[in-house]
C-alpha cells in the first residue's frame, strides 16, 4: 500500500469512522479528535499492515482502540458541575442513544459496528476479533435488549 492509496482510503472511510466515534463517546467533538487521532495512528503503521483487503476493518479497530482509551481517561477525571443543557445534549438524550449508551460494551460494539457503521457480520467479527458466532449472539441479545427498554420507555411515556 502507497501512502496515497493509504490517504485515499482512509478519507474515504472517515465518515463511518466518524459515526462510530459519536456513538462510543457520545461527542461530535470527541469523535473528531478520536477519528482524526485513528487516521494517524493507521498512516504511522499502515506500511506494517499484511493484508491491505483488511484496511476497513483494521482501521476501525483502530479507532475503537482510540475510543476505549479516551472513555478509560474520562472515567480518571474528576466530574465538573452540570452545565445547562445545550441543543446537542437534549439531541443526545434520545431514547435510542441513552438505550444503547446502558448495554454492555461487547454488545454495544456489534450493534454499533453493524449498524451503524454499516459493517458485515464477517467484517465485525475481524474487527472485534471473535468468532462470526458470538457476533450473531450478541446481535441478537443486544437487539433483544433494545427492544424491551424502548418498549418499555413507550409505554411509560403513555
Amino acid at each position: 500500500m502507497t501512502e496515497q492509496e493509504y490517504i485515499r482510503r482512509a478519507e474515504a472511510l472517515k465518515q463511518p469512522l466518524y459515526r462510530t466515534a459519536v456513538l462510543y463517546l457520545g461527542s461530535e467533538s470527541a469523535a473528531v479528535d478520536a477519528v482524526d487521532e485513528a487516521v494517524y495512528k493507521g498512516f504511522c503503521a499502515y506500511q506494517k499492515l499484511r493484508q491491505p483487503e483488511f484496511f476497513d476493518t483494521w482501521l476501525t479497530r483502530i479507532l475503537i482502540n482510540v475510543c476505549n482509551t479516551e472513555l478509560r481517561r474520562r472515567k480518571r477525571e474528576l466530574s465538573m458541575d452540570e452545565l445547562p443543557e445545550t441543543a446537542q445534549e437534549q439531541f443526545d438524550a434520545l431514547p435510542l442513544k441513552e438505550a444503547l449508551r446502558r448495554l454492555p460494551k461487547d454488545l454495544r460494539e456489534v450493534i454499533v459496528l453493524r449498524y451503524f457503521t454499516g459493517l458485515t457480520l464477517e467484517e465485525t467479527a475481524r474487527t472485534l476479533d471473535i468468532p462470526r458466532g458470538t457476533v450473531s449472539t450478541r446481535q441478537k441479545k443486544a437487539l433483544t435488549l433494545l427492544r424491551l427498554e424502548l418498549t418499555d420507555e413507550k409505554e411509560d411515556a403513555v
